[in-house]
């Protein structure tokens, strides 16, 4: 919803990803609930998004893409 309803008007496509990352790591930032009940996003300090991606496990996949006047792809 995000990515096709936001990122869409503001950008022209949208993407949503699939990735894992180190549980313990990711256990020190907050599950926020963001555009609608069901929602949730990690939320993490933008400082802090070197160090993130440092702990990503293995590759990161994109599953959907969204594009002005195109639809859903992937």
């Amino acid at each position: 919803m995000i990515a096709r309803d936001w990122d869409v008007p503001a950008s022209g496509v949208g993407y949503v990803t699939r990735f894992e990352i180190d549980r313990e790591f990711a256990s020190r930032y907050p599950v926020r609930q963001v555009g609608g009940r069901d929602i949730l996003e990690l939320w993490v300090p933008a400082e802090e998004l070197d160090e993130f991606y440092q702990h990503i496990v293995g590759l990161i996949e994109v599953v959907h893409e969204f594009r002005s006047g195109s639809g859903v792809t992937g």
